[in-house]
């Protein structure tokens, strides 16, 4: 017997994604319908046939697909046992007009790297607080993605850019500052910005935050206050989400590095 179908849908806080839908289906089969966003989408299990301008396509495991806003497809499964899949529904600005041919024409993509960035930004954005982390990987994805479909060389990273990001983020610590608005006070891409950041400093802008944060976290530990306070006043999203990060970078929790 197939599978029965199974579905979560969810709008995250992430800049320029409509919608995250995980899901498994057995027999359903969508009819030809359109979507106003971009649809990148995995397969996790099993594989999908669909028609996409009049020609039979197939999406499966291993490989990443990209669907165009307002371009009809349809889809079912390849094969008895259903699929599995994971979709980012992206607002049309993510990607250029331009590229809705060059995803017509080929809407799979070949590339493991590509496949495993999005496959981390589906965990990512199911971890309250870590949003900011998936959006610095959605950028440099969606980066990779354009050069994949229009083949053009990306501007070379800038150091004085990464600079100037890590002067912004150091201002906004605590309360933190979305990727896209730091880039639009900067006159840069918000994937040059990753690139440049990650060249000059050797990690990406949120990893950066997350850093100082923890630093602050320690420092206002060591001053004696309670860890629901610290978890806040360094700009985690709750406790767990301080412990979580606060064990990964210093190697103990919290409750550990507080004065005996």
């Amino acid at each position: 017997m197939s599978p029965a179908p199974s579905i979560r849908a969810w709008r995250p806080a992430l800049d320029g994604v409509a919608e995250v839908l995980h899901a498994r289906f057995g027999e359903h089969a969508y009819p030809m319908h359109a979507h106003a966003t971009w649809t990148l989408l995995l397969v996790d299990d099993g594989a999908v046939r669909y028609d996409l301008d009049r020609h039979e396509r197939g999406a499966f495991g291993g490989t990443v697909t990209l669907l165009p806003p307002h371009v009809p497809h349809n889809g079912t499964a390849a094969n008895p046992h259903g699929f599995r899949k994971r979709v980012l529904y992206l607002e049309p600005g993510q990607l250029p007009d331009r590229l809705v041919g060059a995803t017509v024409d080929a809407p799979t993509l070949a590339d493991p790297a590509l496949r495993r960035m999005i496959s981390t930004v589906h965990r990512l954005v199911r971890l309250p607080g870590d949003e900011p982390s998936a959006d610095d990987l959605l950028a440099v994805a969606l980066e990779r993605l354009r050069a994949r479909l229009d083949d053009r060389p990306a501007p070379p990273a800038h150091g004085g850019a990464a600079r100037d990001l890590r002067d912004l983020l150091e201002a906004h610590i605590v309360p933190g500052l979305p990727l896209r608005t730091a880039a639009d006070r900067l006159h840069f891409t918000p994937a040059h910005l990753v690139r440049s950041f990650r060249r000059e400093y050797g990690m990406a802008p949120h990893q950066y935050v997350i850093s100082r944060r923890v630093d602050l976290a320690r420092r206002l530990i060591v001053a004696g206050h309670p860890l629901p306070t610290v978890a806040q006043r360094s700009g985690f999203y709750d406790q767990p989400h301080l412990t979580r990060h606060f064990k990964r970078i210093l190697g103990v929790s919290p409750g550990h590095f507080r004065p005996r």
